[in-house]
């Protein structure tokens, strides 16, 4: 999926004549902390609360030193670009702009978790199978395999790794709602396994998480 798949309509740009002022408001009117500044067509940047706090309120954003002014993914960039901006920055909102360089839209924190959350591998049923290993032994092909030869399949994964670190954590989503066979087999092919949930028990975690961020966002 593209960046193009993901514009939101819901949240509008800042003009260079809008005051700080009214940059705060919108931004609390669309439970962001950024927002994009577009001249005509052209993106200058990306303003954040902190931008407009370390400016005069009363003068247009046009006039700010933006901290954030090459912050944009393309229409055709891959949504790990957006997730790598949006972790990079800690941003709220991503631009978006065509092959000229002109602004055409952004994505939102919010559509993009809500994006996932309805994914397949999220809503099909599953339980939650979170493992440790060391960076030089990870194989998936070698995982798949051991949760494959117990009938079962990965439904997603992902990696949590520290870069200080040589251990990372590999969080699967397994088609299968028991897992004592599963974490048996890993077992004995020396897996640490860190942790396990049914869906449900992960699913109310993560909604906790979700609705602690969206909590945030809205103050």
């Amino acid at each position: 999926m593209t960046a193009e798949n993901l514009i939101s309509d819901s949240v509008v740009p800042l003009r260079t004549s809008d005051t700080g002022e009214e940059a705060l408001g919108m931004m609390n009117d669309f439970y962001v902390r950024h927002l994009p500044i577009v001249n005509d067509k052209q993106l200058l940047g990306l303003i954040s609360e902190e931008d407009i706090l370390n400016h005069d309120v009363e003068e247009p954003v046009g006039s700010y030193s933006l901290s954030l002014v090459h912050t944009y993914v393309r229409e055709t960039d891959h949504i790990y670009e957006v997730l790598r901006l949006l972790a990079l920055h800690h941003l709220t909102v991503v631009p978006v702009v065509d092959v000229e360089n002109n602004y055409i839209g952004l994505i939102t924190l919010e559509d993009l978790m809500l994006l996932f959350a309805k994914t397949a591998s999220f809503a099909d049923p599953g339980s939650i199978l979170v493992l440790e290993i060391n960076k030089r032994d990870y194989s998936m092909a070698e995982i798949g395999r051991i949760v494959e030869s117990e009938g079962a399949a990965i439904l997603s994964s992902f990696i949590t790794s520290d870069p200080e670190s040589a251990i990372i954590e590999i969080t699967l989503k397994i088609n299968r709602q028991s897992l004592q066979s599963i974490i048996a087999t890993f077992g004995r092919f020396k897996y640490v396994v860190k942790a396990s949930y049914h869906e449900t028990e992960y699913v109310d975690s993560l909604r906790e998480r979700f609705d602690a961020l969206m909590s945030y966002l809205n103050v």
